[in-house]
């Protein structure tokens, strides 16, 4: 899919990942792009330097995404292309407090459901649209200190899976972002965690990565390349590959 002249949502868009895409989309020719973010003044300010048009939303809230289609959909157009990117991480495994799951599970992975239940059924009436959906190396591999983010962005994965599967004879195309350390807010505190094992990559390399896969419609978008050998050596020896990963969780956590 081409990006010039189509109508474009990225949650998360204040800042990071989302804010690379939103001027790399920009300069790539869409009609508009839709700065969404809970930080409304950071998603204002990205707007204004793309000449497109901000929205407050808290992804966390059905309600939310579901008004942000409308209004967008209302008053400017159909939505081409919607890249659910809002996340968050947290430490922490099956102890973390039910409130810490319970928001999580919201921000990474139920906004993607959200986003789709309330949008793939408009695109399906039209002929189609793109859903791109971050998630992480770590659904596809796991995130060493973090269940809470390792669970959801599998299950983020199998969300995105699962619409392509379902959903791709009906015209609707699905991207899955899934980088390492990519140098945002979330890995600022951490800048040599294990995540950046392969070095830290820049936003705007992301957000190429992105235009390049939507592009030629690949599935998986893969900005670190060693992602690849790290998960066909998870499917040719698991057992191989959780003792290789157990002596990854000593080096970093002890």
């Amino acid at each position: 899919m081409q990006l010039n002249d189509r109508i474009i949502v990225i949650t998360g868009a204040a800042s990071g990942i989302g804010r690379a895409m939103a001027q790399r989309f920009a300069r790539e020719g869409a009609k508009l792009v839709v700065c969404a973010d809970l930080n409304g003044a950071g998603a204002r300010a990205v707007a204004d330097e793309i000449g497109g048009v901000a929205s407050e939303t808290n992804v966390a809230r059905e309600d939310d995404i579901r008004q942000l289609i409308e209004r967008v959909e209302t008053d400017h157009g159909p939505i081409g292309l919607f890249c659910s990117n809002a996340g968050i991480g947290v430490p922490g495994g099956a102890e973390a407090s039910n409130e810490v799951w319970d928001r999580i599970w919201d921000i990474n992975v139920m906004a993607h459901v959200w986003a789709a239940r309330h949008l793939v059924p408009r695109m399906i009436a039209r002929g189609g649209g793109y859903l791109l959906n971050t998630a992480s190396a770590a659904g596809l591999l796991s995130q060493i200190g973090s269940a809470p983010y390792a669970v959801t962005k599998h299950a983020a994965v199998g969300l995105a899976e699962w619409l392509a599967i379902t959903h791709g004879d009906q015209g609707i195309k699905v991207s899955v972002l899934c980088p390492q350390a990519v140098r945002t807010a979330m890995t600022a505190g951490n800048p040599d965690g294990v995540a950046s094992i392969n070095g830290m990559m820049e936003p705007d390399t992301v957000a190429e990565a992105c235009v390049r896969a939507i592009e030629a419609e690949d599935f998986l978008i893969l900005p670190h390349p060693e992602v690849l050998e790290y998960m066909r050596r998870k499917t040719g020896d698991y057992n191989r590959w959780i003792a290789g990963m157990r002596k990854l969780n000593r080096k970093f956590l002890g």
